[in-house]
This record gives structure tokens, sequence and C-alpha cells, in this order.
């Protein structure tokens, strides 16, 4: 399938705005140090933008892109407007939605000046880019997909592994809400699960299964495929056996490509009583797997609040920049909260130094400060530079960061394929379970 895609080059690309190319590695040309306040610093800052322009996740990865050029776009004109010494350069690569293709987009945007990295997307594509290349070159790292919970845990002293997107141990008991609702309860009810074999699909298929059990729930099949194999005519066997109340598949598009029509060879499929997590949530999949795969089959992902006036002005800016046939899409707002934070915890700082950056990152991203919207960037950065401490409110609403550098607050998105297309039908809070 041909995908829409950027002018800016597909493999490495610099996006040189606001008045110069930035200096290169984790250096920079501040004038005061870190710790709290940039005072009136000048520093040079690359943002490398790890998208998935091929593999699983290509489908999210042109407007990922997308949304990480706007926001530069959009910190450039505060830059502009408070005339504030600071560059600021945005450099792309594809990772391929593959380990070793992330790992390499992240070495050649580390070679190419990054301070900080957005992405990966794939969460077995964002563990190794840590303990490969942002640990060991003191890179401040956001990603704006990916929600295992083995992040979490990562050994991580320097606070640099962050994402915009809440981890699955939230997703989990959300999706279980969604079902027992659907279904009148959990009570006796019996679900049948299907999951890529990976940190991803292994995570989320254990804290739904945890949130459904403890809800009254039975789980009838765990079915933990691999996904680089040909053929997945048992695995689809044994997750539409017993007739269960509801089927779960935690999966990305490119693999359920053939999933999705085993599965429905069985002739027990039924995708009005089907559920998907984020990784299913594109626009795309009914051309992919074929319509009636899908059709009526609803799921979860993380989203972005419709009442919140940055969310929608984000919604107005998107579509008007270019290039504008690249169509919003799951995580492109967390993308673009991501660039954001990239930068506002340099100016917090004072600094482009990646270890310096991610230990203000916290502090500017959750409450107990001043709220600023992404549309009040340059009162944000003259309350910065007083030394005040802020709360950042993005386009995916608010992020709240901890300790362990995730996402708490926010939204997700109960999704459904209508029709031959992907619609939201309601959000609901995040469920911390």
């Amino acid at each position: 399938m041909k995908r829409p895609s950027l002018a800016v080059a597909v493999a490495v690309a610099g996006l040189a705005l606001g008045g110069g190319l930035a200096a290169c590695g984790s250096s920079d040309n501040s004038t005061t140090g870190g710790g709290g306040g940039g005072g009136n610093a000048s520093f040079d800052l690359v943002i490398g933008d790890s998208v998935p322009l091929t593999g699983d996740l290509a489908d999210f990865g042109p407007p990922g892109q997308k949304a990480a050029a706007l926001a530069v776009s959009e910190i450039n004109k505060a830059i502009k407007e408070t005339g504030v010494d600071e560059t600021v350069t945005l450099k792309n690569a594809d990772n391929e939605t593959n380990p070793q293709g992330a790992v390499n987009a992240a070495r050649t945007l580390a070679s190419s000046g990054a301070n900080c990295i957005l992405g990966a997307w794939a969460s077995s594509d964002t563990i190794p880019t840590f303990r490969s290349v942002s640990s060991r070159e003191g890179i401040l790292q956001i990603s704006p997909a990916s929600t295992s919970d083995e992040i979490s845990g990562l050994k991580d002293p320097d606070h640099l592994l962050n994402r915009t997107a809440p981890p699955d141990r939230f997703q989990g008991p959300t999706l279980a809400d969604a079902i027992a609702e659907d279904l009148g309860g959990a009570e006796g009810k019996t679900v049948n699960i299907g999951a890529r074999n990976d940190s991803y699909g292994n995570g989320l298929a254990k804290t739904f299964s945890d949130a459904w059990e403890k809800a009254g729930g039975k789980i009838g099949q765990t079915v933990i495929y691999d996904p680089a194999q040909p053929s997945y005519n048992s695995e689809a066997d044994k997750i539409t056996s017993g007739k269960p109340d509801a089927f779960v598949i935690i999966d990305f598009p490119e693999t359920f490509v053939k999933v999705g029509p085993a599965l429905e060879r069985t002739g027990n499929w039924d995708p009005t009583i089907a559920w998907g997590t984020d990784g299913l949530a594109a626009s795309d999949l009914p051309k992919q797997v074929g319509k009636q795969v899908v059709e009526g089959m609803r799921g979860t992902a993380p989203g972005v609040p419709d009442a919140n006036p940055a969310s929608q002005a984000f919604k107005s800016a998107y579509k008007a920049f270019a290039p504008k046939n690249v169509g919003r899409q799951t995580f492109d707002a967390q993308n673009f909260d991501a660039a954001v934070l990239c930068y506002l915890s340099a100016v917090a700082a004072g600094s482009s130094d990646g270890k310096a950056m991610a230990a203000e990152l916290e502090g500017i991203s959750g409450p107990g400060g001043q709220q600023y919207t992404w549309q009040q960037l340059p009162e944000a950065i003259k309350a910065l530079e007083n030394g005040d401490d802020i709360d950042y409110e993005g386009a995916s609403g608010p992020v709240d960061l901890n300790e362990d550098g995730d996402a708490t607050a926010g939204v997700y998105d109960v999704y459904q394929y209508k029709n031959g297309a992907i619609e939201t039908v309601s959000e609901v809070p995040v469920d911390q379970g």
C-alpha cells in the first residue's frame, strides 16, 4: 500500500528552524548551568524523531512525523516572539518498526547531534534504543507510543527514558471496564485473548487478564503467537474456540493482516464481539485486512480529550499544516507533546544537555505550577526563564509524568470500525487500576 510521505527526506532529514543549525552531540553553549530556571541561557537543541515509516507500525509514521514538524514550527514561532537566543532543529529517521532498525535510527540521530530522541514507537524497539543508545550517550528519550509496563522497571538512574502515552497497566483495566460495560458486567463472562509475543503483547495480555479476573470474569484461551510466523491457522482455531463472550486481540496491523483472515476462516470469528488495543487503531486496517474481518470491532487507544481547547486547537493546526494529505492518526498528538517537552525541558535546564533536561522533565509536565498549554509557549518560556514552576498542558491533554517517566493522566478513546473506517465512539479517563 502506498502511504503519503512528508516533504522531508525519509531516512534522515534535517529541518533547520528558528535561526540556525544546531550543535552536535550532547554539548551546548548555554550561558548558565541547569537546575530549574534557564535564566537568559542560549542553547542549540537537536530533536531526533525516530518514526516507523516502514514495518508493522508504518500507518502511524507519517502522521507522527508531521506532528513533530508542527511542534518544532510552533516552538520556533515562540522563540522568535520572545527573542531568546536558541535554535531548534528537527531530524528524522525511519526506525522500521524493528529493534535493530530502531537502534540504527537512534545511532544515526545521535551522530547527527540529537540531544533528545522522540521514539521509538513499538515497546520492543524503544527498550533496545534506550539500552544501546540514549542511556549510553546521555540523550533524553521520550516515546509517544510505547506502552509496555516493562519500560517502567528499566534501570534508569538519570531518568532519560520517558513516554507521553500511558502505560499498559492503565490500558488493561480501561479495556476490561469497556468490555464489562458492553456485556453488562464481567461476572461469569469469558474472554479469549490473542496477542503477539513481545513486550507489548505479553504485558498487555497480563494486565487485561488480571483486571478482567479481578472483576469476576474468566479467561478462556490466551494464545501468544510469533509475529514473524507465516501462518496462524492453528492459533486462530484456539482463539475462536469455546464460544467466548468476547475476543481481545493485541497486535500490530502488518501482523494482523495474516492473523485476521485466519480468524475469519475458522467460521467462529465475530468482529462485533472483538476488541483491539492501540496497536490496531489504524485507519488503513480495513483496507489491509478486509473490511469484513474488522467491521464492528472495537478497542481502546490513548486519545485526546475532545473538550480540551488545546486538543481542539491542535486538531485545527494539524489540518492546516503541510503536507495536508497526511491525516490524523493515533499517537500524533503524543509525538507533538514529546517534541514540545524536549524543548521546554531544555529551557528549564538552561541547557541542551540530555541529563540536565531529564532532571527537569517531571517538574514541567506535572501539577504544582502555573498551567500553560502548547498555545502559550512564549509565556511558558518566560516563566521558566524566571525560575517559575510550570505545568504543561499538551495536545493530548495533561501528561503528568511520574518519576518513572510514565504519563499518568489523559484519556483513552474507545474506537470502532464501521463502514470500512475507524471512528471514536466515546472517551474514558485513564483507569489506574
